[in-house]
């Protein structure tokens, strides 16, 4: 990844994301290769200074008020106390909570829990925020508000590390993309490049024969299509679809409908959409199910890990993932002490 870039992770159900992003933020320990951020190792404090995390599964105190929440994390992160209550305020405005801040977690939505889990990924400053799955249980409107927070993440120069299903939000975030398989890279590169891997155009045309559609196959090798698109009412018109290589094909083809009598009436050339891509290229291959995201591991090779390697058995609430991501002064808190020394195999 490059710093100020948001990078999309995409793979079917059981691929390995989730594994990885832990592995990534210290929460799993790898059993070979190596990786670090911004040149500190993995799962190492000084790495962990460095990123904020946003989990797919998270369940907040709901006794405690969204500000409590958020001011536990600060500390954690070691926040300067003098600045604390400042930077409380301004990333709870940021996420769209403010005011909400001060009522109980209980009497948040999913929503609003997820803008919190937001603020909590970045009250300690990070210059990269890992996001697993940050639109997942959320409605259209919610969808937006999160995808238009992390725009404005993105604008201030925050590295984003996002793994979700969504492919439009991932469309519309990322400058590039990964895709993974049974913990494997299939592909990666630029959403415009992965985009530009098949150039569609679509032609409005009058007056059209069926047979043009077997001929220009059978003479010229030259698929095309006929597609269902909105026409104007009680017109003769359809639509046809035919991927062409470049420009100079797209005139040909044009004059090649002239030709035969027919009327053209429009050229619009059709964006291929990520969620196409997805699924051409994991169409045909085999992948886990989604039962062995719990069962497996694997290390940074994509190799399978042994039972035992793994930090800590799976857990579905994330307190003790934040003890563990964002832990700068996590020593100093009793649970934390705890935790520090397992992570480091020190006394607790």
């Amino acid at each position: 990844m490059k710093e100020g870039e948001a990078f999309g992770f995409l793979g079917p159900n059981g691929a390995g994301k989730s594994t990885f992003v832990k592995m990534l933020v210290g929460l799993i320990r790898p059993t070979g290769g190596e990786a670090s951020i911004f040149g500190e190792p993995i799962g190492s404090l000084e790495a962990k200074q460095l990123i904020g995390y946003l989990p797919e599964l998270y369940r907040y105190q709901e006794w405690l008020t969204g500000e409590e929440v958020v001011r536990l994390h600060a500390k954690l992160c070691g926040v300067d106390a003098g600045d604390m209550e400042r930077r409380i305020r301004e990333l709870l405005e940021e996420v769209g909570i403010g005011l909400r801040g001060r009522d109980r977690v209980k009497h948040y939505s999913k929503g609003m829990q997820r803008r919190l889990g937001l603020a909590c990924a970045l009250v300690g400053g990070p210059r990269v925020v890992f996001l697993d799955e940050p639109s997942s249980a959320l409605d259209p409107l919610g969808r937006s508000d999160v995808r238009n927070i992390l725009r404005r993440l993105k604008a201030k120069g925050i590295t984003l590390f996002l793994n979700s299903h969504l492919l439009e939000d991932v469309e519309v975030l990322c400058d590039r993309v990964a895709l993974l398989n049974n913990g494997q890279i299939l592909h990666t590169g630029t959403v415009a490049d992965v985009l530009q891997e098949r150039t569609r155009w679509h032609l409005r045309v009058g007056g059209f024969t069926p047979l043009l559609l077997s001929w220009s196959r059978e003479t010229f090798g030259l698929e095309i299509r006929q597609i269902q698109l909105p026409l104007p009412p009680e017109s003769d018109h359809v639509w046809l679809e035919a991927e062409l290589e470049d420009e100079e094909q797209v005139g040909w083809i044009n004059a090649l409908i002239v030709e035969q009598g027919m009327t053209l009436y429009e050229v619009t050339k059709a964006k291929t959409r990520l969620e196409e891509w997805f699924v051409s290229a994991v169409s045909g291959l085999s992948h886990r199910g989604s039962a062995y995201d719990y069962d497996h591991r694997y290390d940074l090779e994509g190799n399978a890990a042994q039972e035992g390697d793994a930090a800590y058995p799976a857990d579905d609430g994330c307190l003790f993932d934040c003890f563990l991501v964002c832990c700068k002064n996590a020593r100093h808190f009793p649970f934390g002490r705890q935790v520090y020394a397992r992570q480091h195999g020190v006394p607790g």
